[in-house]
């Protein structure tokens, strides 16, 4: 999977860079679109993310590349909120989403690092309901993320786990150019998963998710005392948002995989003091969701995404860049073993 895949992209002109970690994982780097395509646990081709069936042969993932609809490649990808502002062009019109093109697939330039993988893009975009224009500039460098349970029992009880990880620091930052705007925006990190996979979410308290937009089945969403729980594999698109204050900066996402589980976990920094700006698209004064997860089964493609909002910098936070550091934890084995690490991780109720 892994070599096809890169082969694929190579003969159509879009350059991988492969980043082997110390522990023996890969970390599929996709330039165009700054996107961390891949993650693959040592001697394995199995890639633990979504990517576009497109990209299976050249001919396909041709007439993708060459088509006008968005090339979303998959795996993990930085967006900005809030989403009204950068993604509806004719806010409060809701019938256009356009990703804008100088933000995704952006122009990601590779630089020099002195460990891992480093990309930057310089774009310049406009916030619909203000119709202002600014200038930004987003950073993003990948290195290692050892396995956070190396030093527990529970893997010498459990052999046979794979691993793989890494870490992403993203930074945002206002152009001079644009110093004295009035915007606010952040980054949004955005993991696509899987389709048909159990999402998992500790809270600090019983926390009730937003619905923020479709109709979620019944059933497919419980809520706990401590952890909230969404089957993801309903028809159409449904996306639910938790506030910062209770969630406790984790997120993790379970599916099966043949005869064995997977399980990937995002770790993040959580500030319920800094300003969360995404909003619902109709509450466009409902702030402060610093987590939240979108079901995808419709002509988009059929994919699980585990997001992740960061605190807005701009006008009224004395911020005009900001850095978020956060990790992929991605483990696989038997379903037994994928508990046992859910229960160290996410909660003892997972």
């Amino acid at each position: 999977m892994r070599k096809n895949l890169i082969g694929v992209l190579s003969k159509l002109g879009k350059h991988t860079e492969s980043y082997q970690s110390p522990d023996g994982g890969t970390v599929l780097v996709l330039p165009y679109g700054g996107r961390i395509l891949g993650l693959f646990a040592p001697a394995s081709d199995e890639n633990f993310f979504w990517t576009n069936a497109a990209l299976a042969s050249v001919e396909s993932a041709r007439a993708f590349y060459e088509s006008d609809a968005w090339h979303n490649s998959g795996g993990d990808r930085t967006w900005l909120s809030p989403e009204v502002d950068f993604f509806f062009p004719n806010y409060p019109d809701l019938s256009t989403y356009h990703q804008p093109r100088e933000l995704d697939p952006g122009n990601y330039r590779v630089t020099e690092a002195s460990a891992g993988v480093r990309m930057v893009n310089r774009a310049t975009l406009t916030l619909s309901r203000s119709q202002e224009r600014i200038e930004l500039e987003i950073v993003k460098s990948v290195t290692p993320a050892a396995n956070p349970l190396r030093y527990e029992k529970l893997l010498g009880e459990s052999g046979g786990i794979e691993y793989a990880g890494y870490t992403l620091q993203v930074s945002l930052e206002i152009m001079e150019a644009s110093a004295r705007s009035s915007a606010r925006v952040g980054i949004w990190n955005l993991l696509q998963l899987p389709h048909g996979g159990e999402l998992l979410i500790p809270t600090y308290v019983r926390a009730e998710p937003k619905a923020c937009f479709g109709i979620i089945p019944s059933g497919d969403l419980s809520v706990d005392d401590g952890l909230i729980r969404y089957r993801m594999g309903a028809s159409g698109e449904q996306k639910i948002g938790v506030r910062a204050g209770a969630t406790t900066g984790r997120g993790g996402y379970w599916y099966e995989s043949g005869n064995r589980s997977a399980l990937i976990i995002r770790n993040f920094s959580v500030n319920p003091s800094g300003e969360y700006i995404d909003v619902p698209w109709k509450e466009t004064e409902d702030y402060g969701y610093a987590i939240q997860a979108c079901n995808v089964h419709s002509a988009l493609g059929s994919f699980s995404e585990l997001e992740y909002h960061v605190p807005a910098i701009g006008k009224g936070t004395g911020l005009l860049c900001c850095q978020e550091t956060s990790q992929v934890w991605a483990f696989r084995g038997s379903r037994e073993q994928m508990q046992r690490v859910a229960r160290s991780l996410l909660s003892p109720h997972a």
